[in-house]
């Protein structure tokens, strides 16, 4: 028999499941940057260094379809239940070779591929869970103080590093962070997520895996979201890796150091005030204007060597992704049924699997082939260009910024223009609040029309 979930019990439920993610999510950050260092430390290898981001990218690329599948043919709350445990299982693994004397970098690369892989499920499975605890109208708060946790972890997490790495050592770090994952795993088993109904038609789980795509291609809308959303996540990994060399080009380490640590400020600051305010009423508005606004403060980095002018742009830009993040989810969380949203998030996740490392491959040979021979001395455009922002070592970094911003504003600006995206918000909605059963036995409730 189904039972009713009230709005209440269900806010409570995402409450406990939103702490232990921040508690796991500031533990991750805690080891990762701890082997990072110890990487560096024992191998003086930045290629070395380099590939943690490939071991913990690629895997996580090649299960994502058929991990969304997964996640909407099991309990979510069980997959997440268990992705904390295989993570904290890990960890406890690395300090045990660690303490032995016994821990070698292919432990750490495999390591960090087994988290990344647990991952791909817990992520997509957490995104579609939440809308079977929030009613709709809170979709945007609650999606606000998801991105608010993440900005906590990323903000808290390398400094508490910092600190612990020399008062606990790696294994103290490595002991902590499995710590974390079961503190995540037990707020997990105390809490309750409902069982979105889903019909048994006995389909393969790669056609399953593909319906996902086919829902969202057979809506413009959604399927024009997608592509702005990796557009964004292109730009933004040239950028992420393009900034320590533009701010090392007219400061030191340390103020990169600071630049850094108040754009993170402002993440945090955007989801605590996504979180109060529930952002724009349109949605589309908190994706697409806050869009061209990150677009405009990526670009004003390359106006001139200045750290005032550039932590001013970082700030801001940091401070509204938040609403972009939290608008774009609580759209897909009101717009798709609950049995297809872990295969529609783990398609955005794919998406940003494959955009953003293409983005650091491509960061590099752009800077320094193309963009920085422009402003030397004598360079293409030192007569034009330079004069307004200058010429010399990191000012074609600067145009490259510059040239990011525009481009991640006109496709903003483009995408507006185009209805399907504008009124993406008119399709129907696929939920109206907590779902109502926790099982998947009778027959399915939640339906959705397809477009003519």
């Amino acid at each position: 028999m189904s039972r009713v979930v009230s709005h209440d019990r269900g806010l409570r439920n995402f409450l406990l499941i939103w702490f232990g993610q921040l508690i796991s999510g500031v533990g991750s950050r805690l080891s990762a940057f701890a082997l990072g260092i110890w990487v560096l430390q024992e191998t003086g290898s930045t290629t070395r260094f380099a590939l943690i981001f490939v071991a913990m990218s690629v895997p996580a690329l090649l299960v994502s379809p058929l991990a969304g599948a997964l996640v909407d043919r099991w309990d979510r709350r069980r997959v997440m239940l268990c992705c904390e445990l295989l993570s904290a299982a890990t960890m406890l693994s690395l300090a045990g070779l660690l303490a032995a004397g016994r821990l070698e970098l292919w432990h750490i690369y495999a390591a960090v591929a087994v988290t990344a892989v647990a991952n791909a499920f817990l992520a997509p499975a957490y995104s579609a869970s939440i809308p079977l605890l929030a009613n709709r109208d809170q979709l945007t708060r609650v999606n606000g103080l998801v991105q608010t946790g993440a900005a906590v972890a990323q903000v808290a997490g390398p400094l508490l590093a910092g600190v612990l790495v020399t008062t606990f050592s790696l294994h103290g770090v490595l002991l902590i962070d499995a710590a974390s994952f079961l503190a995540g795993a037990v707020a997990l088993a105390l809490a309750r997520v409902p069982r979105p109904e889903r019909s048994e038609g006995g389909e393969s789980l790669w056609r399953e895996a593909g319906d996902g795509f086919r829902y969202v291609r057979q809506r413009g809308g959604l399927l024009g979201l997608l592509s702005v959303f990796g557009v964004n996540n292109f730009l933004f990994g040239i950028a992420s890796i393009a900034i320590t060399p533009l701010v090392l080009s007219f400061a030191d380490p340390a103020r990169l150091g600071l630049q850094m640590g108040i754009g993170g400020a402002g993440l945090l600051l955007g989801g605590l005030a996504m979180t109060a305010t529930g952002g724009p009423r349109r949605r589309i508005h908190g994706v697409l204007g806050c869009s061209l606004l990150a677009g405009l403060a990526i670009a004003v980095h390359g106006l001139a060597p200045s750290l005032v002018l550039v932590t001013a742009a970082g700030f801001a830009m940091f401070a509204v992704l938040p609403a972009i993040s939290a608008s774009n989810d609580s759209i897909w969380q009101s717009k798709v049924p609950a049995e297809l949203q872990g295969r529609c998030f783990a398609i955005q996740r794919l998406l940003s699997e494959a955009a953003m490392p293409l983005g650091y491959c491509l960061a590099g040979p752009l800077a320094e082939h193309l963009f920085e021979p422009m402003l030397t001395q004598g360079g293409a455009l030192a007569g034009s260009v330079g004069l307004v922002i200058g010429t010399g070592p990191g000012r074609g970094i600067g145009l490259m910024f510059i040239v990011l911003g525009l481009l991640m504003a006109a496709v903003a600006v483009a995408a507006y223009c185009i209805k399907a995206i504008r009124q993406v918000e008119q399709l129907p909605d696929a939920i109206s609040g907590p779902a109502q059963t926790e099982t998947a036995r009778t027959p399915p409730t939640t339906t959705y029309r397809e477009p003519a």
